[in-house]
This record gives C-alpha cells, structure tokens and sequence, in this order.
C-alpha cells in the first residue's frame, strides 16, 4: 500500500493506494524522513484538456447586454445584427432543463451583435446578444 495526500477543493486527504502487477497485488513499504513532512508523490503530467470554441463575448461600447440566466443550449436566434427589435421581443430560444425558454430585448433597439448560433452551449453569465 502506498499512502499519497491528496487536495481536493482545498481539503486534504490522506489516501491508501493498492498497486496490481500482473494480475496480483504487490505490497511495497513506503517510508517517511518525518511523520509531520510526508513528501507528495510526484503526479504525472494530466493531458490538456481540448481547447473548447471560443465564444465571442465582445460588445461594443455603451451596448445593453442580454447574457444567459442560467446554462443551456441555444435552440433558434430569432434575430440578426442591425434589426430592430422591441422591448419584450423574442431573441433566441434557450433549452435549459429539458424546457425551452424565451430570452427577450429587455429594451428597444437595434441589434449590435449576436454571439451565439443555434446549438451553442451556455453557461449562466454569458453574452448573447447586445443592443444598441
């Protein structure tokens, strides 16, 4: 057994580890200089995660911005840049626990940019569309 102390979230763990060879378990002593130093086991690089599309979360100056209020998945864009949208208007169809909602102009305006298309994965926060 091989004791390894782990961080998660920032709580420590001290945990026990079996190592298998060959189908059969090897038990290997592991000594520590000092119980109150024991050193943490050298990890193997983790594989960079594959890089995600970037979303376009730029507005222009002085835009109002409709973000996501809760993570989902864009199912229609209702509207395309330089439209004239009014307050209470339809703008996209966002599916978020198996329920589609309506994302609408919370004013009246014209429509700056749209960064999302239908399909695109949000999280709560996440700019949508702005307004001019």
């Amino acid at each position: 057994m091989k004791k390894f102390l782990i961080k998660v979230n920032g709580n420590q763990y001290e945990v026990e580890v079996e190592e298998i060879r060959d189908g059969s378990s090897a038990t290997e002593a592991v000594t520590y200089s000092a119980p109150e130093a024991k050193p943490a086991p050298a990890a193997s690089p983790a594989p960079a995660p594959a890089a995600a599309p970037k979303k376009d979360s730029t507005a222009p100056a002085g835009a109002t911005k409709v973000t996501a209020p809760m993570p989902g998945t864009i199912l229609g864009v209702k509207v395309n840049p330089g439209d004239t949208v009014k307050k209470g208007q339809v703008l996209l169809i966002l599916e978020a626990m198996k329920m589609e909602n309506e994302i609408v102009a919370p004013v009246d305006g014209t429509i700056a940019t749209v960064n999302v298309s239908k399909g695109t994965s949000v999280n709560a926060g996440d700019l949508l569309v702005s307004m001019n």
